[in-house]
């Protein structure tokens, strides 16, 4: 087994799961066979000092009794299709309903339940790959996913690649919690935030979006000019009522399938900012409203609510059912290739976001 490559535990039939450790400079990274997960994330802040900045769990078990998706590949489709069903080229398909009536990340047995293979290892990158059957959580199709993960040029690079052999919908992301200020820090409400976005898709019941894609301006969702993120997450805005918090989808601005900036973080108590892009149209901004309850973190973290932000690079939720919303439809034959960017660095307090 590689120098960069140990066991990490075994699932109750006996598959084994490993721990994947890459790194380049100061920025170090460890991830799991088990559901692809980056299980930490550690970068320097601004007197040298590692920062762990990613929730997660010191064994396999923490893993598999937590039902908050923690650092995970998400799919076959990420976030919500509305009644767990879509139609597609006149066929009706039925999903797993496991989020009330609708279907959440891929379903009961998603790709955050799967163990994923290691197709290729070097010191700062790891390629997993993960075969989806036919029918599995009821997609059409065996779809191919291969997800590289890459320390490069201060940060964390995501590519998800995915190839099927009939029409089918797919959206993969990642769902790391960050706090810049430590994963045991505490929550991330005084931190900074921008979001270049002018506008997001409102939600309806069960956190379906209406089918609008509706203007930040005059909402607590403008998010452009910086500000701490628990400045308005309480305000009596329906959207920050039914998610008790941030959870919506803001649209990438000038989206045309390139990489794209979206958003920036900042951590005011160790100075470490993340900047966001992506080639995908939409971004997931969570913030972890709904932790409290999941097992202790490393080191014994108590993980609460609002303790991680999530940015997680998508398809608009329930795009599937919305033919207003860009296509997530993946043709047979056709390439699925979109990427995610996570760049570090350290910000004086007396510069701006």
């Amino acid at each position: 087994m590689e120098e960069n490559r140990r066991p990490f535990g075994q699932l109750p039939g006996g598959a084994p799961v490993d721990e994947i450790t890459l790194r380049d400079g100061a920025l170090a990274c460890k991830i799991i066979t088990y559901g692809g997960a980056v299980r930490s994330l550690t970068v320097p802040d601004r007197d040298g000092n590692p920062v762990d900045v990613v929730l997660g769990f010191d064994t396999l078990e923490d893993y598999l009794a937590q039902d908050k998706y923690i650092g995970a590949l998400v799919g076959r489709y990420a976030n919500r299709i509305g009644g767990a069903r879509f139609t597609l080229n006149g066929t009706e398909y039925t999903l797993a309903a496991n989020d009330g009536e609708n279907s959440l990340h891929g379903g009961n047995v998603g790709f955050d339940k799967r163990v994923w293979s290691v197709e290729r290892l070097t010191d700062r990158a790891v390629v997993l790959s993960l075969v989806s059957p036919d029918g599995e959580e009821g997609y059409p199709g065996t779809l191919t996913a291969v997800v590289a993960y890459t320390l490069a040029f201060g940060g964390l690079d995501i590519e998800y690649r995915a190839r099927c052999d009939k029409d089918t919908v797919c959206s993969i992301t990642n769902h790391s919690y960050f706090n810049l200020s430590g994963h045991d820090s505490g929550p991330v409400t005084g931190q900074h935030i921008r979001i270049f976005s002018n506008h997001y898709t409102p939600a309806g019941p069960g956190l379906i979006p209406t089918g609008e894609i509706a203007p930040v301006k005059g909402t607590p969702m403008d998010l452009w000019d910086e500000q701490e993120i628990g400045a308005r997450i309480d305000d009596p805005f329906e959207q920050l009522k039914m998610a008790g918090g941030f959870d919506n989808n803001w649209a990438v601005l000038n989206w045309d399938g390139t990489l794209r900036p979206v958003a920036r973080v900042w951590s005011p108590d160790t100075g470490i900012m993340m900047e966001a892009a992506t080639s995908l149209p939409g971004m997931q901004f969570y913030t972890g409203n709904f932790l409290a309850g999941c097992p202790a973190g490393k080191g014994g973290a108590a993980y609460g609510d609002r303790w991680g932000l999530c940015l997680e690079a998508q398809f608009f939720p329930d795009s599937p059912n919305k033919p207003g919303f860009p296509s997530c439809v993946l043709r047979a034959g056709e390439e699925y290739r979109h990427k995610p960017l996570y760049r570090f660095s350290t910000l004086d307090s007396a510069r701006r976001l």
